[in-house]
């Protein structure tokens, strides 16, 4: 779902985190979830290599006064009722293991038992959806909500799609991770790290510049093209932070990456669970809340693996989620963005790993235990995240589809 895309896996894909699976377990994933929890997500700012670990402004539609808003009865009984008529809610691009995404749409059966929530192309990218909402405008399986990269939110705004809506929460969510007119909100986020099959490389990388070895020809893959998933779109960010680049200048994570394809080290622009276990795609780039849903196939397949943020190159991202503006299920659209908001939604990202966009105000009230924190990166690597502005990602979009090309791609 990236820069645009979110290529499956897992979509396994945010100092040095660092995770080993120890010894091959059948236990299934949430029995394991407090050994997972140090093993799959307990993220070190610090720790050492030989540490043992393991176990992913545009014009707006509608004046901001118009926009349904969080009140004492949120959400409204009206839109419950609309919601329970309209039966449907058409989801899109969500895989199972991409932030537990899983859990958070059985909890969100169980809530609305009479509204059916089909999520079609799951493993489409960020472009595949807006690209969904253009050629099925009108049609009745037209996507209702979208979960986009920031810079295809921007092209979804710039179209005109969005219909905006301010979820229940929307007060407790930071003014960065949502648009001041309701047009979408960011959920959830996570850190850009490095995976490894270590059943397949022994020594596995812990940054940009070790990636760069020539032990690792033919082993690095980016967990899609930068030009249409965000998952692949923000490792390049996080090289180009990695190389003296910054939010202001991509081109050093690009010339990277073309480096890394002339030396031969990468090997691809796709990632699978499939790929992973079979040791086709030992070492690849994704979001650290990727890491947790992939696990259990790891421990059923005697496989081990280490997660590291590169010490080189922190970074941080989001995906937008908002309302799509004529969608046959409207209603039911906004009673799903307000769920994932909510704290069930919220602590559902927490047990895939990712960080909920309400997590300080629920951590404030208590709802936060300290077994479902470990799940998280260390909160030293939390601290570090910043997020580029909607110019600068604009401006680094136009950069990789100027260069990507004939730099990485057409080579």
């Amino acid at each position: 779902m990236g820069l645009f895309a979110k290529v499956t896996l897992v979509r396994m894909t945010k100092n040095h985190m660092k995770i080993t699976e120890k010894e091959n377990s059948g236990s299934r994933w949430r029995k394991l979830s407090a050994l997972l929890v140090v093993g799959t997500l307990a993220l070190s700012a610090c720790g050492s290599d030989d540490e043992a670990d393991s176990e992913d402004s545009s014009e707006t539609t509608a004046a901001t006064d118009s926009v349904a808003t969080a009140s004492t009865d949120c959400p409204s009984q009206e839109i419950l009722d609309a919601a329970n008529a309209e039966g449907k809610v058409n989801l899109i691009a969500l895989p199972d293991n991409w932030a537990n995404y899983k859990g958070i749409l059985a909890s969100f059966r169980e809530k609305y038992p009479n509204i059916e929530n089909p999520v079609a192309n799951p493993d489409a990218s960020s472009a595949d959806e807006l690209v969904a909402v253009e050629t099925l405008k009108g049609q009745p399986d037209m996507p209702d909500a979208l979960d986009v990269s920031p810079a295809i939110a921007q092209e979804v705004d710039t179209k005109g799609y969005w219909e905006p809506y301010k979820p229940c929460g929307w007060d407790e969510i930071p003014e960065v991770l949502k648009d001041p007119n309701g047009n979408w909100v960011a959920a959830y986020y996570g850190i850009m790290a490095i995976g490894t099959n270590t059943t397949v490389v022994e020594n596995a990388p812990s940054s940009f510049a070790e990636l760069a070895k020539p032990e690792y020809k033919g082993l690095v893959s980016l967990n899609g093209d930068p030009r249409e998933a965000g998952a692949a779109f923000n490792a390049v960010v996080a090289a180009s932070l990695a190389n003296g680049g910054s939010f202001d200048d991509i081109m050093p994570g690009i010339k990277y990456f073309a480096d890394l394809k002339a030396s031969g080290n990468l090997a691809g622009t796709d990632v699978t669970e499939a790929g992973v276990i079979s040791g086709e795609t030992p070492i690849w780039l994704d979001w650290t809340y990727n890491y947790p849903g992939l696990a259990p196939k790891l421990v059923e397949n005697g496989i081990t693996w280490a997660i590291r943020v590169p010490t080189d190159g922190v970074h941080g991202g989001f995906y937008a989620q908002g309302v799509v503006k004529g969608g046959p299920n409207n209603n039911a659209a906004k009673l799903w963005i307000d769920h994932i908001i909510s704290d069930e939604g919220a602590l559902g990202y927490l047990e895939g790993g990712a960080i909920p966009a309400r997590f300080e105000a629920l951590v404030a009230a208590g709802k936060v235990s300290e077994e479902s924190k470990k799940n998280l990166p260390d909160p030293a690597l939390i601290a570090q995240i910043k997020f580029p502005t909607a110019e600068q990602v604009t401006a680094m979009k136009e950069a990789l589809a100027a260069n990507w090309g004939p730099m990485v791609a057409d080579k």
